[in-house]
């Protein structure tokens, strides 16, 4: 009886010994897997600039999800108050990739500076409010309203670029005249929406949440961009990044991409927790930041959206922004579409990366 009772032991003993060695394995395996991962990496920190905007919510749901950390990335989140700023921060190293209006980034590859557009981060999402003393007694109003006032808007913006186009189309010119929009230039959208507490500003140029944020104090939209015709579909922030630092580490702007894209399927998936990541960078009221990011007025997605970017260029070419360029050597595809098809071969099945996909095919 005492040899059963010692052999079972022993058996026992054998079998949670190779149980265990076999967990060790698996558990070697997954460690080996994240090294070799990361050690496929040019580099593992990255700093990202962004603006106060819930434009950027990519970058906040890939932070907050765990998404960089999965891609074997440690990521930096520095918020920023312009799009100069930004660039400058991009040019001087201290940032690896930041989230840059599609006119200001334009405009700096015109001028020479050497930075490529590689990704999307926002479409649509910005408007003009106004005080409303100019809209008692109108049920509806378009952007005539803005004759004979003072206008507060920011240089080498997406929106001012945008209020351009739509004064142009309907005849009114921008000046101090009768019947004409005067724009008064600020530093920065911040600046611009602050500046409506003057008695000498009577509307103002807004991107996500300032609009909200705008009708929560008592202004009116004279417009939402989603809303024209003109402007539907217009690329806004772009993921930006110094051309030589693509060159020289694809595979770690291959991980950031494949984060941001997960976070978008996040995004797409979970209301309420993408509102609660945003809210970790953009602390205002979760209503304001539902309306903003689900309401229908703008669109975050990390597709690079070549097409439209060349037809917004072509535009503010038009308008005088800026001179004309080849665009071609600044716009940088391969990383999002390399990102994208690694995780559908990951996921063959998946709706999101399959609508991702679709998406791309058509506007690259």
């Amino acid at each position: 009886m005492k040899k059963i009772v010692i052999a079972s032991a022993l058996a026992l003993i054998l079998l949670l010994s190779v149980t265990a060695c076999s967990n060790n394995d698996r558990s070697s395996d997954h460690s080996n897997s994240e090294t070799l991962q990361t050690a496929s990496l040019e580099k593992t920190e990255f700093n990202l600039g962004y603006l106060n905007s819930t434009a950027h919510l990519l970058a906040f749901v890939a932070q907050e999800e765990g998404y960089f950390k999965e891609e074997g990335l440690n990521v930096t989140l520095t918020q920023f108050s312009s799009a100069s700023e930004l660039a400058s921060g991009l040019e001087s190293g201290k940032l690896d990739v930041a989230f840059i209006g599609s006119v200001p980034a334009l405009t700096f590859q015109s001028q020479g500076h050497d930075l490529t557009i590689f990704g999307g981060a926002m479409t649509n999402g910005h408007g003009y409010v106004i005080k409303p003393e100019y809209t008692e007694g109108l049920s509806s109003w378009d952007v005539s309203i803005l004759k004979d006032r003072n206008v507060a808007s920011v240089k080498n913006s997406v929106q001012d670029a945008e209020l351009q186009i739509l004064l142009r189309n309907a005849n009114i010119e921008i000046g101090e005249g009768a019947g004409q929009v005067n724009i008064v230039y600020f530093d920065s959208q911040k600046d611009a929406y602050a500046a409506l507490q003057n008695d000498s500003i009577d509307a103002a140029s807004v991107y996500s949440p300032y609009a909200s944020l705008a009708k929560g104090q008592g202004y009116e939209v004279v417009y939402y961009c989603a809303d024209e015709e003109a402007l539907q579909n217009q690329p806004c922030c772009r993921q930006v990044a110094l051309t030589s630092a693509l060159s020289e580490n694809p595979n770690a702007y291959h991980a950031f991409e494949r984060a941001l894209i997960k976070a978008y399927k996040f995004s797409q998936e979970n209301q309420d927790g993408t509102i609660q990541d945003v809210k970790t960078y953009i602390d205002i009221d979760e209503e304001y930041i539902r309306t903003e990011v689900y309401g229908g007025y703008s669109f975050s997605s990390p597709d690079p959206d070549k097409q439209g970017t060349i037809t917004l260029k072509e535009t503010i070419v038009d308008l005088g922004y800026t001179d004309e360029y080849d665009i071609e050597k600044y716009y940088n595809t391969q990383i999002y579409q390399k990102a994208l098809e690694s995780l559908i071969t990951e996921s063959p099945d998946d709706p999101v990366y399959k609508a991702l996909q679709e998406h791309f095919d058509q506007y690259e």
